[in-house]
């Protein structure tokens, strides 16, 4: 029987590379995770093919940078405690535009800590992100919510393999540079390329040449899906080709990947949101970092990042380090929290403009 755990030397290699150092669109995916791993391309696809039909994977697909796509936010929900569960699957189960569900707390009372609901939003071009966040409070008896959308990203690459042995403090060079939040017009045909693109692989798929498949899907010839593609790339919609561990349930064989899951909050000195995120940003144990504005209900936090860590008091390490970094550089923080991670249920947020009116429809009837 094959090893599916992610913790055998060989998955280890193989994740090290394939959790999200594949940036952009690459023709032969699995060759490069081969080539970067050193592990024979036969032997990347049977492993990633098992972790995937084990679970230990739970998706292998072409991630998209889909704020350059679709309007979307970072979401706050102040629901009653009654009602909280329901509403957390209410939004997992029955709103494709919603990707991460999390039930967060803090570990004392503070700003924004009867928020205990937050989830990633997503609307196509053309529909209102504030309505269909309406929309869920009145299908779920949310109190209130407070929209966070992204105004810069500095970090945004999952790699919980790579990340077990970082140590705090460890950091970039150089500051992480912002990318701005830019929304970018397709065509229907990008539109076809795109949708066909960003599916997710099921086992039977992880084999050579894997877009020749998706190609026949989106109409096109093979040489034609990959010249879009490879245009998408160039025009910063493409992310990476991502193997995503489950790194929030324990696998088959009672492995976890991860245990904690931290939101990291800082209220910085307006105008300096830019020099902050890119401080902040370069540190290696953060999987994503934002400039998002909370206002007054999060005491005005504007950087928020997210870490994650089989042990609390490491991650808390891992904070103090950053917060003595942004200290150092004389950056004043006069607010800063931790919001932990509980139940949590992750997704990739649909973004197609069709199916969102064919979702909106059906909840309007």
């Amino acid at each position: 029987m094959l090893p599916i755990e992610h913790n055998d030397p060989i998955n280890a290699k193989i994740l090290a590379v394939s959790e999200d150092k594949i940036e952009g669109f690459v023709r032969e995916p699995f060759e490069e995770i081969a080539r970067r791993s050193g592990v024979d391309v036969d032997l990347v696809m049977t492993r990633i093919a098992a972790m995937l039909r084990a679970g230990t994977i739970r998706r292998v697909r072409q991630t998209l940078l889909a704020t350059n796509l679709a309007e979307g936010a970072l979401v706050a929900w102040k629901v009653p405690e009654d009602k909280i569960e329901a509403a957390f699957d209410w939004m997992f189960q029955r709103d494709p535009f919603s990707g991460h569900v999390v039930l967060r707390s803090t570990d004392t009372v503070t700003a924004g800590s009867d928020y205990k609901l937050w989830t990633t939003v997503k609307v196509p071009k053309g529909f209102s992100l504030h309505r269909h966040c309406e929309l869920l409070a009145q299908k779920t008896g949310v109190e209130h919510f407070r929209l966070m959308p992204a105004k810069g990203i500095f970090t945004l690459g999952v790699g919980h393999v790579r990340r077990k042995k970082i140590e705090p403090g460890s950091k970039a060079e150089e500051p992480a540079k912002m990318v701005p939040v830019q929304i970018v017009d397709l065509t229907e045909s990008e539109w076809n390329v795109l949708l066909a693109l960003k599916r997710e692989f099921t086992p039977e798929e992880i084999r050579p040449t894997p877009w020749a498949a998706r190609a026949a899907e989106a109409g096109v010839s093979l040489e034609e899906f990959c010249r879009v593609a490879e245009e998408l790339n160039s025009r910063k919609v493409i992310g990476r080709f991502s193997t995503f561990l489950e790194h929030v349930k324990p696998s088959k064989g009672g492995v976890r990947v991860t245990r904690f899951n931290a939101l990291f909050h800082w209220a910085v000195p307006p105008g300096r949101e830019v020099e902050s995120g890119g401080e902040v940003g370069r540190h290696h144990i953060l999987t994503h970092c934002y400039w998002r504005e909370g206002g007054p209900e999060f005491n005005n936090v504007n950087i928020m990042a997210v870490a994650h860590g089989t042990d609390k008091q490491r991650l808390l390490e891992h904070k103090a380090a950053i917060d003595r970094h942004l200290q150092a550089n004389g950056i004043p923080v006069s607010y800063t929290n931790v919001f932990w991670g509980g139940r949590s249920e992750i997704k990739p947020s649909e973004i197609s403009p069709r199916i969102y009116r064919e979702w909106l429809a059906e909840q309007l009837k």
